[in-house]
């Protein structure tokens, strides 16, 4: 009988044990144990805070609570080393292995010509130890059922893995060139998004929270309690400003450095002929890999704010990358930058310059519509509110509601505008390019070999005004865009000319034949 027989390798790197054995089953990194103990910061610091608010004497609800933490300490470490040490990986000709378990062993593989990005992630404390949580996933990674996660590989077996799984996955090794980097000028885009007021509101939320979990009552503490009465009892006019100016600071300090930590060592290029690589992160990093493959097209986005100081931020539409909330995580290419930057980026990941200028715009019967609804929506219930209030209670409410809806009209007529000058579509050479929104403005330029399959839905109301919403299903992104509010009379023709023969069957010959005609010039290169 022959026993199992282990050979030990030694990372050239890092000059460690990679622990694999004849078999080429490899062990993850040792230092991964300690990790299990950054949960201690927490309930320790919780616990440290409820002896400094009661003096430094623990009461029994504390003991009960210091107990409890070396208690879960001791399950929560030795669990810990039960999977590091039964979890072993191994990449073999066709596949990508990894086993696990104790009482149930779980064997679970992926084909390597179905990985289609390599994810590489890694929290404060993975990258104080050096540690790196590697996911490959594939083109039916949606689920996550997909998706294989090995926690935690040393950095440079990470990336050394990344690469032979990418290698082996079929690209092609060949540099390119680099699309974008960090830019320190970047940073001023970082106060023009929301953020700037709802994450102020939510740290606040968030603080409130822990206190009122560790038993403290925020709203008890002296100075917070006499801020709220001379705030009360001070001119109004003077301290509203001045709490939402603090805010404003405090918002604008606190995206900065989020921008920061989050686009830090930013850096997109394509790593070899097939791969997109984008990595950035300066505490937690993140690196990303997407196949030139899986690539649909890109998404110029531009809200309010950003749009206004003349910025503009890129996601790509590219599958493989997880369910729709992780997509939009992952897709991110390009961080708030300048616009020009922005299309100079989506020219470098589709490989060519396409313009989003001249959109063929949509009939004006879509402006009727979005002033009917934002009057509908944002002036009409507010002052019929009010109104009602001011002849239940005081007559100064129906000043409110008139002061209201002579402000709000005109304000809610700008931005119906706003929102139709920015529909759009066209067929601008291989691509489909569909523009629409006011607040979250966006505009995607999609391979037409991409579209699946098309929608077309209305309501009683648009049918009366002749406009459809066409929706192009992509196996990819959000998985459907909208060209809202488009004329019922050229949808079809139009969904014909982007994806010939994909709604030939279903379209009007003699209503289509002029269409056809008009768009033949815009369809050429």
């Amino acid at each position: 009988m022959t026993g199992r027989h282990t050979d030990r390798h030694t990372d050239r790197d890092t000059g460690r044990d990679t622990g694999r054995d004849r078999d080429g089953w490899r062990q993850l990194d040792a230092r991964t144990l300690l990790v299990h103990c950054a949960w201690l910061a927490a309930p320790l610091g919780s616990l440290a805070l409820t002896a400094l608010a009661t003096g430094g004497e623990l009461d029994l609800r504390g003991w009960l609570t210091l107990g409890a933490i070396g208690a879960v300490f001791a399950v929560i470490t030795t669990a810990g080393f039960v999977t590091w040490s039964r979890t072993r990986y191994r990449v073999t000709d066709d596949s990508l292995e990894v086993r696990a378990g104790l009482f149930t062993r779980r064997l679970r593989s992926i084909p390597l010509h179905r990985v289609r990005n390599v994810d590489l992630t890694a929290n404060p404390v993975q990258r104080v130890l050096g540690l790196t949580v590697l996911r490959a996933g594939t083109a039916g990674s949606a689920g996550g059922r997909s998706e294989l996660s090995l926690d935690a590989l040393s950095r440079p077996e990470a990336v050394r893995l990344r690469a032979e799984l990418l290698a082996r996955a079929g690209a092609v090794s060949a540099q390119d060139p680099v699309l974008a980097t960090a830019d320190p000028r970047r940073l001023r885009y970082a106060p023009l998004t929301f953020w700037v007021f709802g994450g102020v509101f939510a740290a606040l939320g968030a603080v409130w929270r822990v206190f009122d979990g560790i038993g403290i009552k925020p709203w008890r503490i002296g100075f917070v309690r006499r801020s709220f009465e001379e705030f009360g009892h001070s001119a109004l006019w003077l301290t509203v400003p001045a709490a939402l100016l603090a805010v404003v600071v405090i918002g604008v300090i606190g995206s900065v450095l989020l921008y920061a930590e989050n686009w830090g060592r930013y850096r997109l290029e394509w790593t070899d002929r097939e791969t997109l690589g984008v990595r950035h992160g300066l505490l937690t990093t993140r690196s990303v890999s997407i196949e030139r493959a899986r690539l649909r097209g890109v998404a110029l986005r531009e809200p309010l704010l950003l749009r206004a100081g003349g910025g503009a931020s890129v996601r790509a539409v590219a599958g493989g990358l997880g369910n729709r909330e992780e997509n939009r995580k992952r897709s991110a290419v390009l961080p708030p930058a300048s616009r020009a930057e922005a299309l100079r980026v989506c020219a470098g990941v589709l490989g060519e310059e396409v313009s989003t200028d001249g959109l063929r715009p949509h009939p004006r019967v879509a402006l009727r519509r979005r002033v009917v609804r934002a009057l509908t929506w944002c002036v009409l219930p507010p002052t019929v509110v009010l109104a009602v209030l001011g002849l239940l209670l005081t007559p100064v409410l129906l000043y409110c509601a008139a002061g209201y809806a002579l402000l709000a009209t005109p304000a809610a007529c700008g931005f119906a505008r706003d929102a139709y000058r920015a529909l759009g579509h066209a067929v601008r050479g291989r691509h489909l390019v569909v523009r629409s929104g006011t607040f979250g403005r966006e505009t995607v330029t999609l391979r037409r070999d991409a579209v699946l399959a098309w929608t077309f839905s209305d309501t009683p109301f648009s049918r009366r005004s002749g406009v459809v919403t066409v929706t192009a299903a992509v196996a990819a992104g959000e998985d459907g865009y909208r060209i809202r509010d488009m004329s019922a009379m050229e949808a079809a023709g139009f969904a014909d000319t982007a994806t010939p023969g994909l709604v030939t069957e279903f379209l009007d010959r003699s209503s289509f034949a002029e269409h056809a005609r008009n768009a033949s010039d815009e369809t050429r290169i």
